[in-house]
């Protein structure tokens, strides 16, 4: 039981922090605007999910490499809306 219990807080974390951004991928959805999404902003910290997920992949480490798979889905489709939206809006 006491090895359980960090990892239920490590996929409590994971959950939380993952569908955070799910409400901006709605939204960005919804409004067909993504104007004040910045890309660079975007494209550093998906970056930084993929070095998450090389070390979650060599340390084992389920709830860190759930939680990083899931928010670089997310901000990737928010990127791509991005993009696309950006693409429209000159056209």
């Amino acid at each position: 039981m006491n090895d359980l219990f960090p990892d239920i807080f490590g996929f409590l974390a994971a959950l939380l922090t993952s569908i955070a951004f799910l409400p901006q991928v709605i939204k960005i959805w919804k409004t067909k605007n993504a104007e004040d999404i910045s890309i660079t902003m975007l494209v550093i910290f998906i970056s930084g999910l993929l070095f998450w997920i090389i070390y979650a992949i060599k340390k084992n480490d389920l709830p860190v490499l759930l939680a990083n798979l899931t928010t670089l889905v997310l901000n990737s489709i928010i990127l791509g809306l991005k993009l696309v939206y950006k693409v429209k809006s000159k056209i």
